[in-house]
Parts: C-alpha cells; structure tokens; sequence
C-alpha cells in the first residue's frame, strides 16, 4: 500500500478557506448568546403565569400595590362572613413584593502551572476562576426553588361591628395569625355612619 502525503496543492485554497469559515462558524455558535437576554430582558419574566393569573407586565412598583390589595380583598370577603363584623374595609401595606429565587450554578476551576527559565528558577502559578449562572429548566426557564411571599408591615381594619370590644379582638386575632404581624401593627377601628 502506498501512503501518500496530503499536500496544499492537492486540498486547494478553496477548500481550505472553507474549512477554516466552518471552524470559525462553529466556534462562534459554541458561545452562549448574551444578545438574547438583553433584548428579552430579565429571564425572570419569562417565567409561565399560574392557572388564573394575569401575564400582562406590570409596571415598576405595581406589583407591591396588586399584591396588597389581593390581600385587603380576601381579608374583607373572610371577615364580612364573620357573624356580628358587618361591612368591613381593609388596608395592608407590604415591606416588600413578592420574590422569585432561582436556582443558580457556581462553577469552579483551577489550574497549577510549574515553569521553569533557562537559568534555573522556577514558579508555580495557579488560576482559579468561579462563575454564577442560572439553571434553565425546560429550555429558557429558569428553574425556581421556592416563591417568597411579600411580608406584610401593618394592617388597618374598619369594621361596623368594631365598637364590641370582643368582635375588635377577635378581628385583631385573625389578623396576627393570618399575616404573621404583631398586635401592635394591626389597628382595628368601628365604621361610621
């Protein structure tokens, strides 16, 4: 059998300039494409809405403010079945929104290099670097670990039947045990006329 050497006449310039814009290519589609998240914005958006749930974009701050009143209007429609409560009005404010934590990735690697020079000294080097990414679960969604509900800082209640102590007490009871918030941060008041 006989072997014969590959030679740069027998591949051919064009050949060659097409090998080498495949490897160009392909290097560059190996690189993760930050373009993508900056146009789309936070990966956090793209999260699925729940069964239910409104997927329009709320603006900066109304987030807070739609949370509060989901709770004023649950609180209300729990207390107003409440016998001897009557009409009821509710105000919450919130610390905070709610929070979405994501599960993230910390990849670590280190490299020890020994050189050593022609007159006989000689270093160690070592290279280490870490980085943080997000884990995607089903394609571009980030995979959630847990949802932190926003915590409530104090609670207002204006109730017909506030006037009977005890009713005022048991409306300031089911606030503390429903929203996690001290006495001192729920104030319970009688409606008038």
């Amino acid at each position: 059998m006989d072997k014969k050497k590959l030679t740069m006449k027998d591949i051919g310039l064009p050949r060659l300039l097409l090998m080498l814009g495949a490897g160009l290519l392909l290097l560059l589609l190996s690189f993760p494409d930050d373009r993508e998240e900056t146009s789309e914005g936070d990966p956090l958006d793209t999260l699925p809405a729940a069964e239910g749930e409104d997927t329009a974009q709320p603006s900066v701050g109304s987030d807070t403010s739609d949370a509060a009143t989901e709770l004023e209007e649950r609180l209300e429609e729990l207390l107003r079945k409440v016998s001897g409560i009557g009409d009821v009005q509710v105000m919450i404010t919130l610390k905070s929104s709610a929070e979405t934590v994501v599960l993230k990735d910390s990849p670590y690697t280190s490299a020890t290099t020994e050189e050593s020079d022609s007159e006989g000294g000689q270093r160690t080097v070592t290279q280490t670097e870490q980085g943080e990414e997000t884990v995607l679960a089903n394609g571009n969604e980030p995979y959630v670990i847990k949802q932190i509900e926003p915590e409530v800082q104090g609670v207002v209640v204006i109730a017909e039947g506030a006037g009977d102590l005890a009713i005022a007490a048991e409306i300031t009871e089911a606030v503390e045990v429903l929203f996690e918030v001290p006495a001192h941060k729920v104030k319970v008041m009688k409606m008038g006329n």
